[in-house]
């Protein structure tokens, strides 16, 4: 009779080659870096504590923490994902908990499913901003986006009136939530202020139009299932709260995609007694040794 310890040591294993911390499955270039985010479907650019996610930085460079100098060779990852932002071969922005994530094009229509995002980017945002669901400053970066096109961020600061010193910290937050809303995202790097570098933006739904006449098809509770299955697919384990953790959803939405990937054998459930919970395990844990 298999127990839980054991299926959570043959779930340590598996994200072992989930996460490319092996290695022998380390990442070697930008293809290589593209290749991984279709495969996992979605990753952090860093890896980001108490919240388990596959990431470009161990998937290169092992299951280290990111130093500070900024000469070590798993700084290459920066390179590759500035060098590709222009190139629409994924998606990138401050996403998941508003935190730097890669999503792979196949996947990120699902997302959008989730977001306040309704198919006409030119106004449901006054929609959001008349219902007190947007910030004047959400208001005026988005405005300056949709009025003048991509932006680095000094025009950005200037066309959202937004320059003095003191709007420094709420224009960077400001930036964070519309990423997070799936509203604007980086497009480029411009060589642009006193470092020559500085964060080209655009409107989401201006420049990837795919993935809003993708997502018009995606009902929520199927984006959550993908979702859900995908995140399975790379950590091997979870239960209802460390999902909910994760991804921000109501319980009761969770419970339901996990009872519907039950359902399909994606994932089987098992008791923790200790806890009074159910974890969650992807099926392939059950035939590791």
């Amino acid at each position: 009779m298999i127990d839980l310890d054991t299926l959570q040591k043959r779930a340590a294993h598996y994200r072992e080659r989930t996460y490319r911390t092996a290695l022998s499955l380390r990442l070697h270039g930008p293809q290589e870096a593209v290749d991984f985010v279709n495969e996992r479907g979605f990753v952090y650019f860093w890896p980001i504590k108490d919240h388990d996610l596959p990431n470009l930085w161990y998937a290169t460079v092992g299951a280290r923490p990111v130093p500070n100098n900024h000469d070590d060779p798993g700084h290459v990852t920066w390179g590759w994902k500035d060098d590709l932002l222009d190139k629409r071969v994924w998606y990138y922005a401050k996403l998941i908990h508003k935190k730097a994530t890669i999503v792979s094009l196949a996947m990120v229509p699902y997302f959008y499913t989730l977001s306040p995002n309704y198919g006409d980017y030119e106004n449901d945002y006054l929609v959001q901003y008349r219902n007190g669901l947007m910030s004047a400053e959400m208001k005026n970066i988005y405005e300056a986006l949709l009025k003048n096109g991509p932006l680095h961020t000094l025009d950005l600061h200037k066309q959202a009136h937004m320059t003095s010193s003191d709007k420094k910290y709420v224009f960077d937050k400001t930036l964070t939530d519309l990423q997070a809303e799936m509203k604007i995202a980086p497009v480029g790097i411009a060589a642009a202020g006193r470092w020559g570098y500085a964060m080209i933006y655009d409107i989401t739904a201006r420049y990837y139009p795919e993935i809003v006449e993708k997502a018009r098809f995606i009902s929520e509770a199927k984006a959550q299932q993908t979702i859900l299955h995908s995140y399975f697919r790379s950590v091997g384990m979870a239960n209802v709260t460390s999902i909910q953790r994760m991804f921000g959803w109501e319980k009761t939405y969770i419970q339901q995609a996990c009872d519907y990937l039950a359902e399909q054998d994606e994932i089987i459930p098992f008791p923790d007694a200790q806890r009074s919970n159910t974890v969650y395990f992807i099926n392939d844990i059950f035939h590791l040794q």
